[in-house]
């Protein structure tokens, strides 16, 4: 009976909801104006947001992470607890999924449905005359309606490295949790340690691709649907590893500093590498559908 209603911790009222939802709202408010300021070669104070809003960010996640790693080594949380977290971080990683579908349906209504309807296809051909009369429908779109060409990013280069090493990482990070569960630290260290590192040089080579994509291609933001989604697409996605890969240094951290996690108790350490085999996912869905197709 005591097995089946043991206690659960109810944490004391917490600031950090409310100080990460400041810092969500100044990076995207930030952001916005940035893009617009850079778009349209003006200054402003976008950029002050952004750096502010980041800041913010980080500020939160050190404090909320500190609370929730004391609550945890000092015995607070029960099996209930641990069931919660889990169900929360299931759920998490499905409004992300649900969050990377809409991207996706967004690139994929507009090459399925809106090109063919704009090339006049099914029964249209008179709207797509007097909408865009030279528009041929053709996949990806470097022409904009206002005369602007563009060069697509090929597959080749630091897209396909950037796929070998994201899915290095995952197998990196697959070798980290077998050493956990057999109680191998050293090579738990070595093997988490690489796959920081792998995530890290993921994020250098996109920011690299993404300077080559706006001084060399010609490829920036505002060139139309196919500049829009790559953009969109891979910016995300990015942010989704930086995230993955600041989980993956603090359990990092917390091993090599304060030898944390047991072979059976190390749910934090799932729960980043469950995010982080689910980044690896949606970049292999990316890298098909937006680079190679």
């Amino acid at each position: 009976m005591s097995n089946a209603y043991e206690k659960y911790y109810v944490p004391e009222q917490s600031p950090w909801p409310f100080v990460g939802a400041v810092a969500l709202f100044l990076i995207a408010f930030g952001a916005g104006h940035l893009v617009n300021e850079v778009t349209r070669d003006k200054e402003g104070y976008g950029s002050y947001l952004l750096m502010a809003g980041v800041a913010i960010l980080i500020f939160m996640l050190v404090g909320w992470f500190r609370n929730v790693i004391d609550e945890s080594m000092t015995g607070l949380y029960s099996k209930q607890m641990d069931r919660s977290f889990r169900q929360g971080m299931s759920w998490f990683i499905f409004s992300e999924v649900m969050f990377f579908f809409a991207f996706f349906g967004a690139l994929f209504y507009a090459r399925l449905i809106a090109m063919p309807w704009l090339d006049g296809a099914s029964n249209n051909a008179m709207t797509a005359e007097i909408l865009w009369p030279e528009f041929v429908a053709h996949w990806p779109m470097i022409k904009t309606p206002g005369g602007t060409e563009t060069t697509a990013m090929p597959w080749q280069g630091l897209p396909l490295y950037n796929t070998i090493i994201l899915l290095t990482s995952s197998v990196t990070l697959q070798f980290a949790h077998t050493a956990m569960e057999q109680n191998k630290r050293g090579q738990l260290k070595l093997m988490l340690l690489l796959t920081v590192l792998l995530g890290a040089t993921f994020l250098t080579l996109q920011g690299y691709e993404y300077v080559h994509a706006y001084q060399d291609l010609g490829l920036k933001l505002d060139s139309g649907i196919y500049g829009n989604t790559f953009f969109l697409l891979t910016g995300f996605h990015g942010m989704h590893v930086t995230l993955g890969a600041i989980f993956l240094l603090v359990i990092f951290l917390r091993i090599l500093l304060k030898n944390h996690f047991t072979a059976h108790h190390h749910f934090a350490f799932q729960a980043a590498a469950w995010y982080w085999h689910f980044v690896d996912v949606v970049w292999l869905c990316l890298f098909v559908f937006v680079y190679v197709l």
